[in-house]
């Protein structure tokens, strides 16, 4: 844990981000006879419910926002993925650096436990080199998060919009991540977009947390394609099949495949030219997921009051002290203070009938039926953030 109070007393409290398991992080927490708490939790909880307003005692929360997990998947890597996809000399070279890139963000969590959910208004602003990274929750009830990152030295910008919308279903929960990813290579005046897998907690019969589904990588200027499989365990544990990813790389005017990819999105992945059968390995999760660096602060003055590390400062460093009900207490207050918020801007637009709800700082938003959210960034760059990962 990273424990950082700046001159005007904000605490951020920053933790070790998401590595492989057999590794020690100060994010592990097990809370005793766990699966019976959590069906406990969930007793009242009808199958096929959505679970987006459900809320968590201290106990079952990890010490760190969803939008500091979000954010970890792109600057808590050892491995520069980002500047290959950059820098590779061929389209399909690039696009294969991209699905490279696109497993590497995902990464092992822990069973039973939850980020918080982020307030509205909430920010999260990493840099690590010429990466930065800026995220913010642009809407609570459905939650939204909008993230930007560029990397001007690079000619890179990452865009993404994601709504996750978990569901109850009896012995297990299913998050769909709702949103599209954008990669936009911007001196090869390329894009790519892709979706995420779902997000599967199992109780029964083998207890786990597992990525799962088909993912659809696409860049329309190379017309090149990609769709993944993730797979996992179901009734029986499958070491051959846990959290394995098996697709191709095809050309989307003929459906010619080019590659074949498959392997383990926590071990190593490789990729299989079908003209001349070799064979490369194109992601190794130990080398990019191995001893992870906890992000600082290097600037406290210029943290702002909504940085997920601070919102939560006070609730994390009791969570990791496992002083629980301070913890509760802490966060009620929080949560009880958004509601309060939101109870304030209804009642203005009761008043006011053309006064908007809340608008989000960084990003514009909007939201149809047809293509759901979209957030449009309001600044070309990400600026360098107080907070950084050191190389």
């Amino acid at each position: 844990m990273v424990r950082e109070v700046g001159s005007d007393t904000k605490l951020a409290v920053l933790t070790a981000p998401f590595s492989l398991e057999n590794e020690e992080s100060d994010s592990k927490y097990r809370a005793p006879n766990l699966i019976q708490r959590i069906l406990s939790l969930l007793s009242s909880v009808r199958p096929g419910s959505d679970l987006t307003r459900l809320q968590l005692p201290p106990q079952f929360n990890i010490p760190k926002s969803q939008l500091q997990c979000y954010g970890e998947s792109l600057y808590s890597t050892n491995s520069d993925m980002l500047t290959k996809c950059s820098n590779e000399e061929t389209p399909l070279g690039r696009f294969v650096s991209v699905v490279a890139w696109s497993i590497s963000t995902l990464r092992p969590l822990p069973f039973g436990l939850a980020p918080y959910n982020p307030i509205l208004g909430e920010t999260h602003h990493v840099s690590r080199g010429t990466l930065n990274v800026l995220l913010e929750q642009v809407s609570h009830h459905p939650p939204v998060t909008a993230l930007q990152a560029t990397d001007d030295r690079n000619n890179i910008e990452m865009i993404w919009c994601q709504s996750p919308l978990p569901r109850f279903h009896g012995t297990y929960i299913e998050t769909e991540v709702l949103g599209e990813r954008r990669l936009n290579i911007l001196d090869k005046r390329e894009t790519y977009t892709m979706n995420s897998p779902k997000l599967v907690i199992r109780f029964f019969p083998l207890p786990g947390v597992d990525w799962l589904g088909n993912v659809k990588i696409r860049c329309e200027e190379s017309g090149i394609e990609a769709e993944l499989c993730y797979r996992g365990n179901s009734f029986l544990p499958r070491p051959s099949i846990h959290r394995s990813v098996k697709g191709k790389i095809f050309m989307s005017s003929t459906s010619k495949t080019l590659y074949e990819v498959s392997g383990h999105w926590d071990r190593t992945v490789i990729v299989k030219d079908v003209s001349t059968r070799k064979t490369t390995t194109v992601y190794d999760a130990k080398e990019a997921l191995h001893r992870l660096k906890t992000p600082i602060v290097k600037d406290p003055k210029a943290v702002l009051e909504s940085e997920s590390s601070v919102v939560w400062g006070e609730v994390s460093e009791a969570i990791l002290e496992k002083s629980w009900g301070k913890a509760k207490e802490i966060k009620t207050c929080i949560e009880e203070k958004q509601r309060e918020a939101a109870r304030e801007r209804k009642s203005r637009q009761k008043q006011d009938e053309e006064e908007e709800d809340y608008i989000p700082k960084y990003f514009t938003v909007s939201h149809s039926k047809e293509n759901g959210w979209s957030c449009v960034p309001n600044n070309k760059l990400v600026p360098t953030a107080p907070i950084v990962v050191n190389d």
